[in-house]
């Protein structure tokens, strides 16, 4: 059975957490994060009469004992706790029945002692009409979705399902529905910005954050990319347009123009920034395909006998690091293109097996012994006064065919190897170093 309730008649049910459930793990981001969408949503009911908002779905298990209803907690635990500490705070005579839980795990109890010093701190310079807007808004405003089933199975069978089962949102869709959330105040807006969004596949928007914006991001700080996932979409959450802060300003006067790792509005301008990165990206990949002076790098790109996993990751490493440089530079410099396809692809050629551990450490010009270069390739170009800087970059090319290289199983690694020395201006059989 499921029904809507208020936080306040949640937290008024007899709550138990049985032995099974995991130890309370919500951290004060976590906790943040919960606050700062209790805050929104207290201002838009301020704004909108009636408006409520959902920050849930909890799974219960009902049963008797002693003639009294009781709920085991199924799912949703951190987040009841949560907010149990939350209502804690706002009036110390709170008497939730979850409050006689023995939490023994001493993992529990540091987070539990944790996360409340962070809502005393968070509320430190709010003032008492704000905590009595909170107390008002457990009962007027936040509501949560409560299913409650009578036998346990059925309670774990619809726990599977909803977490297991499910397909859970990319990242890239939670972003999308919190930019639209960000533009209620301009429907007509929000409207084209989501028949833009539907009329691009979304497998592209995926690659466009999974493999470029996303690495490219951590890579120009000089930091290891790792998968992008929905914890991790804070990043392009941007700012509000109505934000005081000096950084906002300069953003909100800097569009529509983006770059990669840059604040920008949220809003409309996050689908302005997809849009604007989807487009680039396939003009880039075009003008190296059809430009006659890229006729040797087209050559290697579109050999097929070149499709190992390898490859692959040193073509994805090609393309990231010229849409990083045309993102700072916008300009399609000869020389730049080439010195970027030889340094992605000199990796391809130092490397037995190329993965994306040795794609990590390579961007950010981490030292291995096996790796002809050790350029931190996208913390230059981010820092790059003029473009000539990327484009007078010493990268090297081996003269020497090592072990590795002349032996019969890699030839095609050789091939690219000999390919690269053409492409510098080296004949086969000249022994020098760039």
């Amino acid at each position: 059975m499921a029904k809507i309730r208020s936080v306040k008649s949640l937290l008024d049910m007899h709550l138990l957490i049985p032995d099974y459930q995991r130890p309370y793990k919500w951290t004060d981001r976590n906790v943040g994060e919960l606050l700062n969408d209790i805050e929104n949503a207290i201002n838009d009911a301020e704004k909108y009469p009636g408006f409520n908002y959902r920050i849930g779905t909890i799974i219960l298990n009902r049963f008797i004992e002693k003639g009294k209803e009781k709920y085991y907690i199924v799912d949703g635990q951190q987040r009841i706790i949560t907010l149990m500490l939350l209502q804690l705070f706002l009036c110390n005579t709170f008497g939730c029945r979850l409050l006689k839980n023995d939490f023994t795990n001493k993992v529990s109890q540091a987070n539990i002692n944790s996360n409340y010093r962070f809502i005393k701190d968070w509320f430190s310079l709010k003032n008492e009409d704000y905590k009595d807007k909170v107390k008002s808004a457990f009962i007027n405003v936040l509501e949560v979705v409560v299913i409650s089933v009578d036998k346990e199975s059925e309670a774990f069978q619809l726990f599977d399902s909803q977490n297991t089962r499910g397909k859970a949102l990319d990242p890239h869709d939670l972003l999308k529905a919190y930019h639209l959330r960000e533009m209620k105040n301009y429907p007509y807006e929000m409207q084209h910005a989501v028949t833009k969004w539907e009329t691009v596949d979304s497998k592209k928007i995926r690659e466009l954050f999974d493999l470029y914006l996303f690495p490219i991001q951590h890579w120009k700080n000089c930091s290891k990319s790792v998968p992008f996932t929905a914890d991790r979409i804070d990043i392009y959450k941007g700012i509000s347009q109505n934000s005081s802060y000096t950084y906002a300003k300069k953003a909100n006067k800097a569009m529509p123009y983006f770059q990669i790792g840059e604040s920008f509005i949220s809003g409309n301008d996050f689908f302005e920034m997809v849009e604007h990165y989807l487009k680039l990206l396939n003009d880039l990949e075009s003008e190296v395909y059809n430009n006659i002076n890229f006729s040797e790098i087209k050559e290697i790109l579109e050999n097929k006998s070149n499709n190992s996993a390898g490859f692959r990751y040193a073509k994805n490493l090609f393309f990231c690091t010229v849409l990083c440089y045309y993102d700072r530079f916008k300009n399609f410099d000869e020389r730049v293109i080439k010195k970027i396809f030889s340094w992605a692809f000199m990796l391809r050629v130092d490397m037995i097996n190329l993965g994306f551990d040795s794609i990590n450490k390579y961007a950010i010009g981490e030292y291995e012994d096996r790796y002809s270069n050790h350029i931190p390739m996208f913390s230059k170009i981010a820092h790059a006064r003029l473009h000539g800087e990327i484009a007078n970059m010493q990268i090297v090319i081996l003269r020497q065919e090592h072990e590795a290289i002349s032996s019969e199983r890699y030839d095609k690694r050789k091939n690219i190897y000999l390919k690269l020395k053409e492409l510098n201006g080296f004949t086969i059989k000249e022994e020098s170093e760039i």
